[in-house]
């Protein structure tokens, strides 16, 4: 919705046989899985009644460039590490739905007085603020600092509520990756924070 989205080359259906590919590093074959499906990603999606098998194969360039001997030495990924593949069968075939969630553990952390950070960009299409608003609301926290903007350079960049034990800030403008969408927002968001200075 706000950032460009680049065509895909060579794009295959989900159902395509031919996902694995290879590239030679340093004489030695690494392969690698080509992308991602909607349930690669979300393995859960599959237990929903309501779920469609015909889905697009997302990120081949990814897969392909990351892959890349020369980015793979750029990056100092050691030759003896594997190819690189957007989504792990094995998490994905091991992947158990529990009702319960994970709201319990933080009660836990709470305990330990360890500091929390949730945030949620506001154009998530996978985990939206609403959502997530409304599951730390059933904590029943204590509220220290009322829903308010926060701010970089003099612009709105989302919204804060300060519990005890937990905080919780939306990032406007961004979608499930806000670091990479709204790098000087939470870059700005995540060292005032860390530090105890003011989000302002």
């Amino acid at each position: 919705m706000f950032r460009k989205v680049y065509p895909q080359t060579g794009q295959f259906e989900a159902t395509d046989d031919n996902r694995t590919k290879s590239v030679i590093v340093d004489g030695e074959e690494k392969t690698y899985k080509v992308g991602f499906t909607f349930q690669e990603y979300t393995s859960w999606l599959g237990m929903l009644p309501l779920y469609s098998a015909s889905q697009p194969l997302l990120g081949t360039y990814l897969s392909d460039y990351i892959n890349r001997p020369d980015v793979r030495q750029a990056l100092n990924i050691p030759t003896k590490v594997q190819g690189w593949s957007m989504c792990s069968d094995v998490v994905g075939r091991n992947y158990h739905l529990q009702l319960e969630g994970s709201l319990f553990i933080y009660k836990i952390l709470q305990q330990y007085n360890y500091k929390i950070l949730f945030f949620s960009g506001d154009t998530d299409g996978a985990v939206s603020t609403y959502g997530s608003r409304r599951w730390i609301e059933t904590l029943n926290l204590p509220v220290k600092e009322a829903w308010r903007s926060w701010n970089t350079d003099g612009q709105v960049s989302g919204y804060l509520i300060r519990y005890e034990g937990m905080d919780f800030a939306t990032v406007h403008g961004a979608g499930h990756m806000s670091p990479a969408w709204k790098r000087k927002e939470v870059t700005s968001l995540f060292t005032n924070w860390v530090h105890d200075l003011p989000i302002n």
